[in-house]
């Protein structure tokens, strides 16, 4: 049996590997009893309660890039509510990050604000762009698109927690991103 100084070296280790997405060894787990919790919040970025925990591993592991992706959005924009890297996890030219400053704009919890960032991960400028559509068809898109060495948007949509996000670049004078992602966790 393991003392309690040990028990909670293990907790702390297997939480902090959990947090920057590194498998946590099962025996980590077998000595605390249950699974480390995903952090609530990596730096001054909160996470929106419905975000997934492959969003929080993408945020915890860029924090810098993702907090400039949140000022990008603006002031309040503080709530990640999505982050991707794409095309893949393995090959990266850009990352998606959707964030929400919490206020609700309806009377469902799916009214809220949502601003999209497609943020360039190549280190020069491309053809790159990123299109924002809340769920009422009565809204039009907002997007941004041209060539852009940072990132492409800001785009908002005013109740876009249900819509979809689309994101494109070119690099080199082929696609390399050509996507569509719901945005949050709808039913």
């Amino acid at each position: 049996m393991l003392g309690k100084k040990t028990a909670i070296r293990v907790t702390v280790a297997a939480t902090t590997m959990a947090t920057l997405g590194i498998a946590v060894p099962q025996t980590a787990m077998a000595v605390t009893g249950e699974a480390p919790k995903a952090p609530a919040s990596v730096g001054s970025i909160q996470f929106s309660p419905k975000a997934s925990a492959e969003t929080k591993s993408v945020v915890a592991a860029a924090p810098q890039a993702a907090a400039a992706a949140g000022n990008a959005c603006g002031a309040g924009y503080t709530q990640s509510v999505y982050a991707e890297r794409l095309p893949s996890s393995t090959t990266r030219y850009a990352t998606l990050y959707l964030w929400t400053n919490g206020k609700e704009t309806g009377p469902s919890y799916y009214d809220r604000p949502i601003c999209a960032v497609l943020w360039n991960d190549t280190g020069a400028k491309q053809s790159m762009g990123i299109r924002l559509k809340d769920n009422y068809t009565s809204t039009p898109h907002t997007e941004n698109f041209g060539s852009f060495s940072t990132y492409a948007g800001p785009v908002y949509q005013n109740r876009g927690y249900c819509g979809e996000v689309y994101s494109y670049m070119k690099k080199g004078g082929r696609v390399v991103i050509d996507t569509v992602r719901g945005v949050g966790s709808c039913n």
